[in-house]
């Protein structure tokens, strides 16, 4: 395969969706098993001895010994591109077409973007041994045929040495350098919390302005101090991306709202340091307002650090200009960084668009990519 063809079978890929004219893959949904087939069958034509595990992941083994594992993820978020995280799994499969000198195994993950469950990595999560093993989500496992008996043979063989993973970059650092690639030195943690607002509905005409509690007010001030804390300090990232005001009626005073908070940084100390800044920033605003908040731990993920150098070193003996950078988003090689090196090769997203539709890459940007993983193969030592 070279960067067209990968690029025909992404978007063969994208066709298998949970709805009409979007491409929707949440974990273990029906059109999983046609994302599957067809994977699975390009897999054995390059030699991949193939299965899925009991968590969903579809997992394939070339040569014997002691491997690298090169890895992304099938599922996606709603109204989808077609490149985020399928790119990654078909480079990797285009790699072992070329009978690299060593043992390689090809995953591609069930799940990364935690839309189902609101919770991520439930694919790589089994492969380092703390699986996510809440009833709703073994419920899936069965529905989709697979036994979660299984879960604890999904961790990671003795035989896996290191970690690899191809991405776009899903932002516009290496587009606006005019690179082709980037080495990943580090991902950004994540605090990803839900708040619920506590005020007082009643009616929007006959309640006074200064008798309110009105809930949606107290978390739009909350929001402002959530952007103005991110935009003052360096490296922070910190988003609301969901709201609900309830009861969601235009003639009544919302009493209750609840929002979602995403915290990144790539050090876990300022991480923390702003996510109790906006914690206690949002009980002094409900407190002023007379309200109430409470908030909850949706996922904490510690920031991890890459194991660069092979990649760097590839990128070079390729013939190609070295850029590291810090990945803001979360990949599943941070969950494999707590078991073995992993590492990360990003390729560059035209006009920085991802998670969206019009998501994209360019052909020769796949060639690079798979010049530097041949290069790195040859040199992989398993050590």
């Amino acid at each position: 395969m070279d960067g067209l063809e990968i690029i025909r079978r992404c978007r063969l890929l994208a066709q298998q969706t949970e709805e009409p004219c979007h491409t929707t893959r949440t974990y273990l949904s029906p059109p999983m098993h046609e994302v599957h087939r067809l994977v699975r069958s390009w897999m054995e034509a390059a030699g991949l001895r193939t299965h899925v595990d009991a968590v969903g992941n579809l997992r394939g083994v070339y040569g014997e010994g002691p491997r690298l594992m090169i890895a992304s993820h099938l599922d996606t978020v709603p109204h989808a591109g077609a490149f985020d995280g399928i790119l990654g799994v078909l480079i990797a499969i285009a790699l072992v077409e070329q009978a690299p000198p060593c043992a390689v195994e090809v995953v591609g993950f069930s799940e990364e973007e935690g839309i189902r469950f609101g919770v991520p990595f439930i694919g790589s999560r089994a492969l380092v041994g703390r699986p996510l093993m809440d009833e709703p989500v073994l419920a899936a496992i069965r529905a989709f045929g697979l036994d979660p008996a299984g879960i604890p043979d999904a961790v990671l063989s003795p035989e896996i040495r290191g970690y690899l993973e191809f991405h776009i970059e899903q932002g516009p650092v290496l587009d606006s350098l005019n690179l082709p690639v980037g080495v990943v030195e580090a991902i950004a943690g994540a605090s990803r919390w839900d708040l619920r607002f506590e005020g007082n509905a009643n009616h929007a005409g006959a309640t006074p302005m200064n008798l309110r509690h009105d809930a949606l007010a107290c978390a739009a001030e909350w929001i402002g101090l959530v952007e103005h804390l991110a935009t003052t300090t360096p490296g922070l990232v910190a988003t609301v991306g969901s709201i609900k005001a309830m009861p969601g009626v235009r003639n009544i005073i919302p009493g209750t709202v609840r929002v979602s908070l995403d915290v990144r940084h790539p050090m876990d100390e300022l991480r923390q340091r702003a996510l109790n800044v906006l914690l206690d920033g949002a009980a002094h605003i409900c407190k002023r307002r007379g309200l109430t908040v409470e908030s909850d731990a949706r996922l904490e993920q510690s920031a991890a650090a890459m194991h660069f150098e092979w990649v760097e070193q590839a990128v070079k003996s390729a013939g190609y200009p070295e850029h590291r950078m810090v990945s803001g988003a979360g990949h599943d090689a941070m969950i494999l960084a707590e078991k073995v090196p992993a590492s990360m090769l990003f390729l560059r997203s035209p006009g920085g668009i991802s998670h969206h539709p019009e998501e994209s890459v360019i052909a020769g940007d796949i060639d690079i990519a798979l010049a530097v993983g041949a290069e790195l193969l040859r040199s992989w030592s398993g050590a």
